[in-house]
């Protein structure tokens, strides 16, 4: 199964959006472990907000884009990874180890839909 896991960051804190050359290291070395344990599919980080936009459509069908940053929210999504797990259970053990190369972080773990799950359904 594949689980998306995507962290969020406090948005002001400037210490989360400029690692330092010590978490840069850290986390290339977690990165090359997961991926030769092939747990890793792929993972990103993201610019904050302020270089992002929020696209949302109406029901009426209206599409209205909005340019960052979202002064709404505190936390925002920091970075993502496509991760492969037997289960939840092991989705969330893996987030585990993935939020404690963090100081402070918030990790969601989200089930990917695959192909046979809407097939089953139908």
């Amino acid at each position: 199964m594949r689980f998306l896991m995507m962290h969020r960051l406090d948005e002001s804190a400037p210490e989360a959006w400029n690692p330092s050359q010590e978490f840069i290291e850290k986390m290339g070395a977690f990165i090359q472990d997961w991926t030769d344990k092939g747990i890793l599919i792929t993972a990103e980080g993201v610019h904050p907000s302020e270089r992002g936009a929020l696209v949302r459509k109406t029901r009426g069908g209206a599409i209205r884009a909005t340019d960052g940053p979202f002064t709404e929210a505190k936390e925002v999504i920091g970075g993502f990874a496509l991760i492969n797990a037997e289960d939840r259970a092991q989705a969330v053990e893996y987030a585990r180890q993935y939020a404690d190369l963090f100081e402070e972080i918030e990790v969601e773990v989200r089930q990917v839909v695959e192909f046979d799950d809407l097939a089953a359904q139908g």
